[in-house]
């Protein structure tokens, strides 16, 4: 390989163009899962319907239309015991995990709630889509995978973290 594919990243290693767009493959994703839950996150709480009981697009109304289609009606019903408490769980819930993987930090653990949140809703909400291909939930807990696995490696503060504390003596 010739010396112009290779060159000295800030940290003294040498790296190939390949090895370079490896490090970065993941950021894309990352970009949109973080910005898509950020914005599931504030769609639920700005709609003033969703946060109801019951009512028409009511998180209460949908949960109990999928309860007797679900793969865990048991989440379901623990759902409604307080459909208004769940419904704001959730949709902070997405907040944190949009932000902790936008801004790379605890990486892995917001990706393993964003992945737990999709998991939830696959099992709920979209379980009952036919063929199973068409239920967004479950491609989302695939694309959660890659960054539990990985973390966030670059532009993250997980990676600053992990930069400063190699630096110390």
């Amino acid at each position: 390989m010739s010396t112009s594919h290779r060159w000295t990243a800030g940290d003294g290693t040498t790296r190939t163009r390949r090895e370079q767009a490896g490090r970065y493959a993941l950021l894309p994703l990352r970009i949109f899962l973080g910005v898509t839950f950020v914005y599931a996150g504030l769609d639920k709480l700005t709609d003033s319907s969703f946060l109801r009981d019951s009512g028409p697009g009511s998180i209460g109304d949908l949960m109990r239309n999928v309860r007797d289609t679900s793969a865990v009606p048991w989440l379901v019903d623990l759902g409604l015991r307080n459909p208004e408490g769940f419904g704001y769980a959730l949709a902070f819930g997405e907040v944190a995990v949009g932000l902790g993987t936008l801004v790379g930090l605890l990486a892995r653990l917001a990706a393993l709630g964003g992945a737990l949140i999709s998991l939830s809703l696959w099992l709920t909400v979209s379980w009952q889509t036919e063929p199973y291909y068409y239920g967004n939930d479950l491609v989302y807990l695939m694309a959660w995978l890659p960054l539990v696995l990985a973390g966030a490696s670059v532009l993250s503060l997980d990676a600053a973290v992990f930069a400063r504390r190699r630096r110390r003596p």
